[in-house]
């Protein structure tokens, strides 16, 4: 019986046999054979050695492909594997997956490596990919496959092994040394053109605090040496912009093992705070929102009504009072439902739209924290509608208007969209998460907004769109939200009186659109490099005298600015001029208005800009009129540079 296997431009390829991806490649010609990394079959990316079946639509995958280096990459994790191998024989392997940018390993080592062994790494690493070994895949029945692991002492492979419950284990070999894997992996190891060791970190097996300490080593693979050098130059660019070591150069926040995950803003960190949430309040007027304020802690009872207990427990703190069990709250949402339903609604007051910053807790591991891109304790613009059905597309396109505002406000163009559906962990019936989904889905496409599907991730009580902002380096962030939730409504038993005078369930629409405020400073301080706009910035304005004798004129400055509302600091220190421009751009200072004697004498102003720009001769009424515009429109360009 005859194969057909569909290629791209719909021509077809007969075999007598079903062949695998390799074989299509050298169907068509040896050079397509020879450049072959793997296969895209009916949409999935798979290995070079699939069998195909009658009838699939084929990608043949080379370097020119959009997912070759994927396939680059799963063999460079196990050429690292190999190289770790060989230069510490005792050494465990785990698991070594792609991650965006590169791949990573985690190994069980009584070795505890140091940068220089990532120096050894990859010079061992580049003398396995010269050789240039054929990698082969090797199929063993079950029982084969887990008596090998064991012999060989590799117990988490052993773990693994056990957990796939298949009849058959696929292995792939480069020379002796070989993996538990499914692959895609390429032919040989000269199709690996450059690899980088990056960096060490620790991690746990499965990421459990409980289980094994592991050491995990990051490294990346690219497809010419260029696109590694451009690469390494974006790393180094985001080690400058990291928003740990910014915000501390700016003083804007601290942390102490004592509250792990939890940030303390300083009085800088707290004017970026306050200006976002003040945005945030304007905007919600604008927009139709009123502000509540919920409890923080709550009776468990809450939680199971609204199936938090059951589908996110891992992630609440838990206490007793009064031999009752209550929880820190993770989220807004539950509150809010039991605001809506201490009071009656009709149809005529719907849509009715909730906003509250309250404090929100939530356990995350000790080895995911991360500055304030990941912490315990946080607050949110977050915001919930209540709505009829027939208003949910509606609703959709305001939060979209809204965010599109506060994004353009900021600086941040740049987004994609994704609708993330059922996940496997959820509740709700199949017809609620059928018609939740299709009531999103068909509000996107009522505005002609691209989007993408984002399978298996919606949250459990109901699909979401996702907004992931790329910053100036191009990096994805999840940060605005909104979430259609038929579930909640029903748990909490929330109604409104129709036009037909009778009883019906309102739709709970749970939005945001920065996110979690901590989330969205640590990431906005890395997007600007630490140079808010002015409205933003937590110190706007710096003097600084140059003598002893133009104090007292700082010193009338100070008070003329204090009295225009502008957040300003009198640097007086008797310090060179130069040390003093040097600190304040340090702390990312937008405005240095520096006086001396001819300043003083004519009663004007010397104003340096943060991109180094001088400006001489300036009178305060023109700069004050000039930076109050700046601040109350929240412009994002210096007024008189035209840029930041």
């Amino acid at each position: 019986m005859a194969v057909q296997i569909v290629l791209p431009d719909n021509s077809k390829k007969s075999f007598n046999h079903a062949p695998t991806v390799l074989e299509v490649a050298q169907s068509i010609g040896p050079r397509l054979a020879q450049d072959t990394l793997g296969g895209v079959v009916n949409g999935e990316l798979v290995d070079l050695r699939h069998i195909l079946k009658d009838s699939d639509k084929l990608e043949i995958v080379t370097q020119k492909h959009s997912q070759a280096l994927e396939v680059i990459r799963h063999s460079a994790a196990h050429v690292m594997a190999q190289a770790v191998q060989s230069l510490w024989p005792d050494v465990k392997v785990t698991i070594g997956p792609v991650i965006k940018d590169g791949f990573y390993y985690d190994f069980d080592s009584p070795h505890a490596f140091t940068p220089e062994d990532l120096e050894k790494i990859e010079k061992k690493m580049q003398e396995l990919i010269k050789k240039d070994t054929p990698v082969t895949k090797e199929v063993l029945p079950f029982d084969k496959a887990l008596d090998l692991f064991k012999k060989m002492g590799e117990k988490y492979k052993v773990e693994l092994i056990n957990e796939f419950k298949e009849k058959e284990i696929s292995i792939y070999k480069q020379g002796e040394w070989f993996d538990l894997c499914k692959g895609p992996h390429v032919q040989h190891l000269g199709q690996i053109k450059t690899v980088k060791v990056l960096s060490l970190a620790g991690s746990y097996w499965r990421g459990d605090e409980k289980r094994e300490s592991l050491q995990r080593i990051y490294a990346t693979a690219f497809l010419n040496q260029k696109d590694l050098d451009e690469h390494l130059a974006r790393i180094e660019e985001a080690k400058k912009r990291d928003h740990r070591k910014v915000g501390k150069e700016m003083g804007l926040f601290h942390f102490t093992q004592l509250s792990p995950g939890s940030p303390f803003f300083t009085k800088k960190g707290t004017v970026v705070y306050n200006e976002l949430q003040n945005y945030m309040r304007q905007l919600y007027k604008k927009y139709g929102y009123d502000e509540v304020i919920s409890p923080m802690i709550y009776d468990v009872e809450l939680y199971h009504t609204s199936g938090h207990y059951e589908n996110y427990i891992e992630n609440m703190y838990f206490t007793e009072i009064d031999n009752r069990e209550f929880s820190v709250k993770p989220m807004n949402c539950p509150g809010h439902c039991i605001l809506y339903g201490s009071d009656h609604y009709s149809y005529k007051d719907l849509p009715l739209r909730m906003a509250d910053f309250g404090r929100l807790h939530r356990y995350e591991k000790s080895g995911v924290m991360h500055g304030l891109t990941r912490v315990r304790s946080f607050a949110q613009d977050d915001g919930h509608i209540f709505c009829t059905f027939d208003q949910i597309p509606g609703e959709i396109q305001l939060f979209i208007k809204m965010l599109n505002e506060a994004y353009a406000t900021l600086g941040m163009p740049k987004y994609k969209i994704y609708l993330a559906t059922r996940p496997e962990k959820r509740i709700g019936s199949d017809e609620i998460w059928d018609r939740s989904e299709a009531a999103l889905e068909s509000a996107l496409k009522a505005m002609n907004l691209d989007f993408s599907l984002s399978p298996g991730d919606g949250a459990f009580y109901g699909p979401k769109v996702d907004i992931n902002f790329f910053d100036a380096l191009d990096r994805p962030w999840q940060l605005g939200t909104i979430q259609c939730d038929f579930n909640a409504p029903e748990r909490f038993n929330l109604r409104y009186v129709g036009s037909d005078n009778k009883d019906h369930r309102p739709v709970m629409l749970h939005r945001a659109v920065l996110g979690s405020l901590e989330r969205f400073i640590g990431l906005y301080i890395e997007h600007c490099a630490g140079h808010f706009p002015l409205w933003l910035a937590p110190e706007q304005i710096r003097i600084m005298n140059i003598t002893d004798r133009s104090k007292s004129y700082g010193e009338g400055l100070l008070e003329k600015f204090r009295k225009n509302d502008v957040r300003v600091h009198f640097d007086d220190r008797n310090e060179k001029l130069g040390f003093k421009i040097r600190e304040a751009q340090l702390a990312k200072v937008p405005y240095m208005v520096v006086v001396g004697d001819k300043e003083a004498e004519q009663q004007l102003i010397t104003v340096r800009h943060r991109s180094g720009k001088n400006f001489e001769g300036l009178s305060f009424e023109n700069f004050i009129n000039g930076i109050s515009k700046e601040i109350g429109e929240r412009k994002l360009d210096s007024y008189l540079t035209g840029g930041n």
